[in-house]
């Protein structure tokens, strides 16, 4: 069967050439109405962009490389395929994997190490320093992502992310209308890898400063991981110390399912007795018994931002590039 060509692709629409370049790369302006066109007349002829081609023509390969901390939390595997999702409209191919946060793999993934040619490079470091980004060799255009790179972010290097303080501020306040008073944090961390602990603990103090409301030591509850066990752990150790609270705002989504079922196990009622509030709004969130509230960071507009930053000029990918979150109220 002979290749289809991008030719036939714009032949079935009724465009030019140029028209579906466009749409492939993300390029040029191109109507809503035609680029769905177009997208649906490369999915019915099946046209697959040549990429040896590309690279030869334009230098570029088509590919580009990301790399987030651990494939098996939820939050980090939703938004690999939304970006996925986002590059593959653009005719982009994403290579994923994770560096469990070992410094040997982010560093060789931020010099491109035995990889093939990338147009640009996703990252969310864990062990990486400024020293790191600023000793980077590599050329492929980077954007960082993750509460731990935004501390990497600089005039040369961008971030992309919510204001996670604000948004952890957001969710502790929405318990406080809620009349909540003794609200328990569970995520804080006292280690290399505190990004995001320390900022959405920045964000609770916040809150509770601006309400009038001490700030209790009891309340905060630190963790190792952020999983289900260490939240219903937390949740456990606040009970058997006879610690009064009537809210809880967990650092991410998996730590407020933890939390969830060991209240269930008690029998205390929530939103009842506990309100609990999440992060990251993953999908699961939306089927617990009762569904979470709880804060979404934006990923559905950070991918396509991300995209247009690594096709840009590099003067554009630079310090922190905040996108909105929103609290979600079930």
């Amino acid at each position: 069967m002979a290749r289809v060509r991008m030719a036939d692709v714009a032949a079935q629409v009724g465009v030019s050439t140029k028209t579906v370049s466009n749409v492939i790369n993300g390029t040029g302006w191109v109507g809503d109405t035609v680029r769905a066109q177009v997208l649906a007349a490369i999915d019915e002829l099946g046209y697959r962009p040549n990429l040896a081609a590309r690279q030869l023509r334009g230098g570029s390969s088509g590919f580009l490389g990301l790399c987030v901390p651990n494939l098996r939390e939820p939050y980090f595997a939703e938004f690999a395929s939304e970006f996925v999702d986002a590059a593959q409209a653009r005719g982009l191919t994403v290579l994923v994997t994770q560096s469990k946060g070992v410094r040997s793999v982010e560093s060789a993934m931020l010099e491109g190490e035995d990889l093939p040619a990338l147009d640009g490079l996703v990252l969310s470091a864990l062990a990486l320093t400024p020293d790191d980004i600023a000793a980077r060799r590599s050329t492929v255009p980077l954007v960082l992502i993750g509460e731990q790179g935004e501390s990497l972010a600089s005039e040369t290097v961008a971030h992309v992310g919510p204001d996670n303080a604000a948004a952890a501020e957001a969710a502790t306040r929405f318990l406080l209308a809620d009349g909540r008073r003794r609200i328990a944090a569970i995520g804080l961390q006292h280690s290399a890898f505190d990004g995001t602990a320390r900022v959405r603990s920045e964000g609770y103090r916040r809150a509770l400063a601006a309400a009038g409301i001490p700030l209790d030591p009891a309340l905060l509850v630190e963790v190792d991981r952020y999983n289900r066990a260490e939240g219903s752990s937390a949740v456990e150790g606040l009970i058997a110390a006879g610690i009064e609270f009537d809210g809880v705002f967990c650092f991410n989504d998996t730590l407020a399912f933890g939390a969830l079922h060991t209240l269930g196990m008690h029998g205390i009622s929530v939103p009842g007795q506990v309100r609990v509030v999440g992060y990251d709004n993953i999908e699961e969130s939306k089927y617990t018994i009762p569904p979470l509230t709880t804060v979404d960071p934006g990923v559905a507009s950070a991918s396509p931002l991300i995209l247009d930053l690594l096709a840009g000029p590099a003067s554009r990918r630079r310090g922190h590039i905040t996108v909105p979150f929103a609290l979600i109220e079930r």
